[in-house]
C-alpha cells in the first residue's frame, strides 16, 4: 500500500470524525508528520465516542435536553467513526506487514 493511500485513509478518518462532531468544512491535510495526523484523528475519534457516551448517560437519567433521535444519531456517528478507525488500523497493519516481509 502506498504512503499516499495511507494518508488518504487518515484524511477520510479525520473527515468522518469532524463530520460526527458537526463540523462541515474539513481542512486539507497539508503538513506535519504521519504520527501527528494519526494522533489528531484518534483524538477526534475518542472525543466523538466520549460525547456519544455522555449524551446517552444524561438521556438515560432524564437530565438531557436532547431527544432520543439526537442521541441515537450521535451514537451511530460514533459507531461509524470507530468502524472506520478500525479499518484504517487494519490497513496500516497490513501495509506494515507487507513492508516488513519485503526482501531487500
Amino acid at each position: 500500500m502506498a504512503i499516499s493511500g495511507i494518508e488518504s485513509a487518515v484524511q477520510q478518518l479525520q473527515h468522518a470524525a469532524q463530520s460526527a462532531k458537526g463540523i462541515t468544512e474539513a481542512s486539507p491535510v497539508t503538513g506535519g508528520s504521519f504520527a501527528d495526523h494519526l494522533t489528531a484523528a484518534l483524538d477526534n475519534l475518542s472525543d466523538t465516542q466520549n460525547k456519544a457516551t455522555m449524551e446517552s448517560q444524561t438521556y438515560s437519567t432524564g437530565a438531557s435536553p436532547l431527544g432520543l433521535n439526537d442521541v441515537m444519531v450521535d451514537m451511530q456517528k460514533s459507531s461509524i467513526a470507530l468502524q472506520t478507525g478500525v479499518q484504517v488500523r487494519n490497513k496500516v497493519v497490513t501495509a506494515y506487514n507487507d513492508i516488513m516481509n519485503m526482501s531487500v
